[in-house]
């Protein structure tokens, strides 16, 4: 199965919303256009991550039943900053895609914070300026 960082973003966003006191089934992320599968491998992957606190998933006859994600770790908090604002999320994807470079969890984070930070550079150009 491959990675979907679109999945990814999305099950942070999901957590972040939906986190109180307990771990969260695929039912309470409410991500429905996927299925329990995907969604459970792409949260495992969360976890390895160290972005989740925990994940748990059950099995029946060789079938998933179940799975569990907890709550945003630091870093998850911290990934999720860099990559919450739709702009510099979009324009991070766009340079991946046009410099041929890989879906990676650290090249989004890198690029997520240079597209960012030229952001502010702008935004800070636009104060001196007057703006």
């Amino acid at each position: 199965m491959e990675r979907d960082m679109v999945l990814i973003r999305k099950i942070l966003f999901a957590i972040e919303e939906k986190y109180t006191d307990r771990a969260l089934s695929y039912h309470d992320l409410g991500l429905n256009d996927y299925t329990p599968e995907v969604v459970a491998y792409h949260c495992s992957l969360l976890h390895d991550a160290q972005l989740v606190s925990s994940y748990v998933s059950r099995y029946a006859d060789d079938r998933l039943y179940a799975f569990y994600v907890g709550r945003l770790t630091w870093e998850g908090h911290e990934f999720l900053d860099k990559i919450k604002n739709d702009t510099v999320w979009n324009k991070t994807l766009k340079v991946i895609k046009e410099k041929g470079l890989p879906l990676a969890l650290d090249t989004v984070k890198d690029i997520a914070a240079a597209v960012a930070a030229a952001m502010l550079q702008a935004a800070i150009s636009d104060i001196k300026a007057g703006g």
